[in-house]
């Protein structure tokens, strides 16, 4: 790491929250290739959308266009993958934005280090409250997900043309306490997303006005 670094401070984390009307917070969607994971996320951030709420979609297949293109997909370049993907979103979350990841994420330890890295103290503001990390298992069978297949990767995967491929020839360590688990083989992408709506309800996470549905009070 370099040493000729300065952290310049900004608005606190409340301050922020307030200005923009809405806390930010990640939302973290992990399963199998083809468990809906990416289908759920997107139909969550266009609802979150049409309540009037800033929320961005970080896609697995997308980020490795840009930010990610320079990684395989061996252990080491997976961890980093994560690692960087846990940063971004921790950023978008700190600039009161619902950031919403979908990404296999197959090891518990790099999801546990994106779960701690939310978690941490603000260096300017140590008085912020940590930001909340809402982990979502997409939970499928694996021939589910094979009979889905939509880019015939399993396939490949079980004729060896895939090396290194969650499920087949890699590992997915499922979570053991996810705050959300959907199975999604037997509810339809609107339950998933109103199972969802309804914990960060509960959390307090979204305070939607109920005179419009809009908006957030404060």
């Amino acid at each position: 790491m370099a040493t000729n670094i300065t952290w310049h401070p900004s608005l606190s984390r409340s301050e922020r929250n307030t200005y923009r009307k809405q806390r930010g917070f990640t939302i973290w969607f992990t399963g199998l290739s083809a468990s809906g994971k990416s289908t759920i996320a997107t139909a969550l951030e266009q609802h979150l959308l049409h309540l009037g709420l800033a929320a961005y979609r970080l896609d697995g297949d997308n980020v490795r266009f840009g930010l990610n293109k320079d990684l395989g997909f061996s252990e080491t370049d997976r961890n980093e993958n994560i690692r960087r993907i846990a940063e971004v979103a921790k950023l978008f979350a700190d600039s009161s934005t619902i950031a919403i990841t979908s990404f296999i994420s197959p090891y518990k330890a790099d999801r546990q280090t994106a779960r701690e890295l939310h978690a941490a103290q603000s260096q300017a503001h140590p008085d912020d409250e940590p930001l909340p990390f809402i982990e979502v298992y997409v939970d499928i069978p694996i021939e589910e997900a094979e009979k889905r297949d939509p880019k015939g990767l399993y396939k490949k995967a079980r004729e060896g043309i895939i090396k290194d491929f969650t499920g087949i020839s890699a590992p997915y360590e499922a979570p053991e306490d996810p705050e959300i688990k959907i199975e999604s083989h037997k509810s339809s992408v609107e339950e998933a997303v109103q199972d969802i709506i309804d914990y960060l309800n509960q959390r307090g996470l979204l305070k939607i006005n109920s005179a419009d549905g809009r908006g957030l009070e404060y």
